[in-house]
């Protein structure tokens, strides 16, 4: 039986970890041929080993012009085709008060976090558009939606993602081009939890994931933290044929964290039944 992305050539920027790596292994799983780019290099090329000829990986710095480009070259290159770009590279970005932010690292986290989604849509739409088809899905977050549960850079980068995807959806709709976001909530994956396998090893970082599963699975109304393979899912979704009418929306993944407090943390004159004396 045919995978529903049989056929399909795809780009997952920061595919070597994370929801990038689980993304990969969905859409390959899909039946989907995958360039995974990412500046993880050890991370990266033992998955496009395990992955065989579905995968490929490139050294990728997403905040370089040239080397987002290479990556779309590789897939065209290798594949002839791209059908769906995934602008899913990211970081924590510089935390604290805004007034202690130098400019440095103002650009360095909206290089990564912004400028890479442009870079992604800017080289991955020519392709796309002698094709007359394409799918291009960047990963926003919760946070742009909602503040205080983002840093001020990280959450201000997000917004811009969900807006750009509106923009661009609108613009690149002339030619059968798709343009969605996911908007992940808590999700239990190294870059939350605030290391890298290169960095810290897989040990470490797992032990780290596990905590940050174990601190999260409260907090919305499904109750668990989410997993780097639930927004996998909704990715492929979005690549595949089946979301064919669908552009220009931030989809959220987040158990419900945004829909609001969950049922059990209410103050109990809204959860508990209390009938009227009648009279």
């Amino acid at each position: 039986m045919l995978g529903r992305l049989e056929g399909k050539v795809a780009v997952v920027t920061g595919g070597a970890s994370g929801i990038g790596a689980a993304t990969v292994e969905r859409l390959v799983s899909d039946g989907a041929r995958v360039v995974i780019a990412d500046l993880q290099d050890g991370p990266g090329t033992e998955l496009a080993t395990r992955l065989g000829s579905s995968a490929r990986f490139i050294h990728t710095d997403v905040a370089r012009e040239d080397d987002v480009r290479a990556a779309v070259a590789e897939a065209t290159t290798t594949w002839g085709r791209l059908d769906v770009m995934f602008n899913n590279a990211g970081i924590g970005g510089v935390t604290g008060p805004l007034d202690q932010v130098s400019e440095a690292e103002y650009d360095a986290t909206m290089d990564v976090l912004l400028k890479s989604v442009f870079f992604g849509i800017k080289h991955a739409s020519p392709v796309m558009k002698r094709q007359q088809s394409g799918s291009i899905v960047s990963t926003a977050s919760v946070c742009a939606f909602e503040a205080g549960i983002g840093t001020h850079l990280y959450s201000v980068a997000k917004a811009a993602i969900v807006m750009l995807t509106k923009t661009m959806a609108i613009e690149l709709g002339e030619w059968g081009i798709r343009v969605n976001c996911v908007c992940p909530g808590y999700i239990a994956t190294p870059l939350a939890s605030g290391g890298t396998i290169t960095d810290l090893g897989a040990e470490r970082v797992g032990r780290k994931v596990e905590r940050t599963r174990q601190r999260t699975a409260d907090a919305q109304a499904i109750a668990r933290s989410g997993e780097a393979e639930d927004v996998a899912a909704l990715v492929a979704f979005l690549a595949s044929d089946d979301s064919a009418w669908i552009t220009g929306t931030a989809q959220l993944v987040d158990g419900g964290l945004m829909a609001g407090r969950p049922w059990r943390k209410q103050p109990s004159y809204l959860t508990e039944r209390k009938d009227s004396a009648p009279g």
